[in-house]
């Protein structure tokens, strides 16, 4: 990469269960250059990685393996990870979405420590549709969209151990953490899908790119 370069070269993870195409899609919208890969090999030499996500967690967990201890040198290394809804879930330590077993905790990256909960019987879910982002402190990922809404799907939330993690939150009955990020900040979530969030998303996609940019 020179220094001229002027956008991020973006790996969307291949781990079978990310909505790969809209992720692709929205993140060269927001003017990155974006290789969709299975292959480890690939993450060493990107700008920023996203690690998308829909479907279960320890299918999300199982199917990502592969990827783990490769994922957790770059995030080591400082490069911008991006996990996007059971990609952000996936970056805690576990989650109550129990086991093949269905019994126990599942265990996730613990890039972000913590726990992953459901939303209690109070609430319908899962969680589908249009909410407000509350930003609770600053971060490059969340630059321009306090108090603007995002598309969420989802029956379990984040709940850091470090409160300072919580970026962003969304009350839906209860207030849950929307945006995470690591000490560091350069490991980083959002529960809500940002490439189907309209202009509000792209921005979130936009300050990414930036964030790559700048990190390179």
């Amino acid at each position: 990469m020179n220094a001229r370069q002027t956008t991020a070269e973006v790996v969307v993870v291949d781990y079978g269960l990310g909505n790969l195409r809209s992720v692709t899609r929205g993140l060269e919208r927001a003017g990155a250059e974006v290789t969709l890969s299975a292959d480890p090999a690939d993450f060493s030499g990107a700008d920023g990685i996203v690690l998308p996500g829909v479907g279960a967690f320890s299918e999300g967990m199982d199917n990502a393996g592969p990827f783990r201890e490769t994922l957790e040198e770059e995030a080591e290394a400082g490069t911008p990870l991006f996990g996007i809804c059971l990609g952000m879930q996936m970056l805690l330590t576990t989650s109550e979405e129990a086991d093949h077993a269905g019994q126990g905790e599942a265990e996730g990256l613990d890039l972000v420590p913590g726990k992953n909960v459901r939303f209690s019987r109070d609430q319908t879910v899962p969680h589908m549709g249009w909410n407000e982002l509350d930003v609770q402190r600053d971060h490059p990922l969340v630059e321009g969209v306090d108090g603007q809404y995002a598309y969420f799907v989802h029956s379990y939330y984040a709940v850091p151990e470090d409160e300072q993690a919580v970026v962003a939150t969304t009350d839906y009955g209860v207030d849950f953490a929307s945006i995470v990020a690591n000490e560091a900040g350069n490991v980083f979530g959002t529960q809500f899908h940002p490439e189907k969030s309209g202009e509000t998303g792209l921005r979130i996609l936009r300050n990414y790119v930036d964030y790559c940019v700048e990190r390179r």
